[in-house]
């Protein structure tokens, strides 16, 4: 006899469906599986054998050759587990129940209860778009599931139930959730950015890089706020829209870094590596290619504290994907793209002791000293800051003012306001901030009137811009006109945008 059970499997962060074919014969005991399934794969049998007896269900004594179709494609992970089981049951004990249009998700333990696993949301997304109309998942998963419409997800606790479930006994209820409360909470988890003193010109300077989802990089002495700042940076980036949402969990799901119980990543992220981390796990990589870094941060930030102290292969490895939006990866076993849409905030010192051009404290750093530690971050790197911005020392004053400063959520709405404009005039073309426009675009949407053309030219001139950052400071323009309220760029908002943009002047003149 011949069975055929639907389940899903990962490829990168997209799902895919796997059909579960089994037959069984006459002969006694023999159990094999094909269909290029990893080791995880191919010891179900161990799991599933003990746990069909913990479960007080009879195993089969047939031989049972078990094919996971398309036999051509790589099978990772134990999300087949309960699939591979109720093909097998259904060769013997359960002939009867209906199976068709449901989709099985998990792993068995050896008595019987599924344990969750890893990348389910993308599963649903592949069995709803295959036409099926039921999931099942282990219990843990049911919440992360259950945000994906037309599909009725069942959070199953073991075989047992089951079983029951598909032979009529004990019906379980779809999970669902309640889409209303998942975003009220969203900003409560972050800092605000009236905490941090002074510094009034650096956030002036990041609520223009976030109204644009402009790369940042912050320059001062240690002790000044950077950090601070930057932490404080997604309470005034606007709330995730659902398609956001489901794109962020997706590569969170995958990367096993979703919440117990948890159904959306509703936070925009906020990545903060170690300048010692490798290569690979910023970018993305591995044997079995994984999100790394730059696509955690998806639709959200980025930091990398201390920038000249990453190696020079992961600083080059972000060139990239910067510019495209993703990360592609290429192996053996295929080809797999993950997406990197993020805002790149960097800080640093402006020497190795850190007090170059400080006020009061020496510098200790020899001219050659501060040049080989400025030279660590490349030219084609510096030219990707949109934003660059100094951070000075504070005073004794600025310090022991206990005057209120203006909080996020007064930031954010001036930013939502402006972001709100970039959609509504981008409707269709899947960009939904300044810094994602691509080169046709610019022209079409960055048009200076003619005395910002002047300044435009001037800046050329004196600053040496290279077609990348002609382009940027456009971009950058088109921002602080949009926080302005203004369709037309004029010279204002191209001064600035000149401003904001000139720093590495000061450091690397050279």
């Amino acid at each position: 006899m011949t069975t055929c059970i639907k389940s899903a499997c990962l490829y990168g962060i997209d799902g895919f469906i796997v059909d579960v074919e089994c037959y069984s014969s006459g002969s006694f005991g023999k159990f094999e599986l094909v269909g290029l399934g990893d080791a995880a794969v191919k010891e179900s049998q161990a799991r599933i054998k003990a746990a069909v007896k913990s479960s007080g269900i009879q195993y089969p004594t047939e031989s049972i050759t078990i094919n996971l179709a398309p036999a051509d494609r790589i099978k990772q992970g134990t999300a087949f587990d309960i699939a591979i089981l109720l093909s097998i049951l259904k060769c013997s004990v359960i002939r009867d129940c209906d199976t068709d249009g449901k989709c099985f998700v998990g792993e068995v333990s050896l008595t019987g209860d599924l344990r969750p696993v890893n990348g389910v949301l993308s599963m649903v997304l592949s069995a709803k778009e295959n036409g099926l109309k039921e999931i099942y998942v282990p219990f843990d998963n049911a919440q992360e599931a259950a945000v994906v419409d037309a599909i009725d997800v069942y959070a199953v606790k073991n075989v047992s139930q089951l079983v029951k479930h598909l032979c009529g006994i004990e019906k379980i209820r779809p999970t669902t959730v309640d889409m209303k409360t998942l975003f009220e909470e969203s900003f409560n988890s972050i800092n605000d950015m009236s905490e941090v003193k002074g510094q009034e010109n650096a956030k002036a300077a990041l609520e223009v890089a976030a109204a644009g989802m402009h790369n940042v990089l912050l320059i001062g002495p240690p002790g000044t706020g950077k950090s601070m700042l930057a932490k404080r940076l997604p309470g005034i980036l606007p709330p995730m829209s659902f398609e956001e949402a489901i794109e962020t969990t997706r590569i969170h799901s995958v990367a096993g870094l979703l919440a117990e119980h948890k159904s959306l990543v509703t936070v925009r992220p906020f990545r903060s590596p170690h300048h010692t981390m490798s290569a690979i796990s910023l970018v993305g990589g591995g044997r079995v290619p994984a999100p790394g870094e730059m696509s955690l941060a998806h639709n959200g930030v980025l930091f990398l504290d201390e920038l000249p102290e990453f190696s020079k292969d992961s600083t080059d490895g972000l060139r990239q994907p910067i510019e495209d939006g993703k990360v592609t990866i290429t192996r053996a076993s295929g080809r797999y793209d993950f997406p990197s849409k993020f805002m790149l905030v960097c800080a640093m010192n402006p020497c190795k002791c850190g007090f170059y051009g400080h006020p009061d404290k020496k510098c200790t750093c020899s001219p050659i000293m501060r040049e080989k530690y400025l030279s660590k971050v490349s030219g084609p790197m510096l030219d990707r800051m949109d934003v660059q911005i100094e951070v000075g020392s504070l005073t004794f004053g600025q310090l022991s003012d206990n005057s209120k400063s203006e909080q996020s959520c007064d930031i954010r709405k001036r930013v939502v306001a402006a972001r709100e404009m970039m959609v509504k005039r981008y409707a269709g073309t899947g960009i939904f901030a300044n810094a994602h426009l691509t080169p046709g675009m610019i022209r079409e949407y960055c048009i200076l009137d003619s005395d910002a053309q002047l300044i435009m030219k001037s800046a050329f001139d004196k600053l040496g811009l290279s077609a990348r950052g002609y382009d940027r400071i456009l971009k950058l323009s088109r921002t602080i006109a949009d926080l302005d309220a203004s369709e037309i760029i004029k010279k204002e908002h191209v001064a600035r945008a000149v401003q904001l943009r000139s720093l590495d002047r000061k450091y690397w003149s050279n």
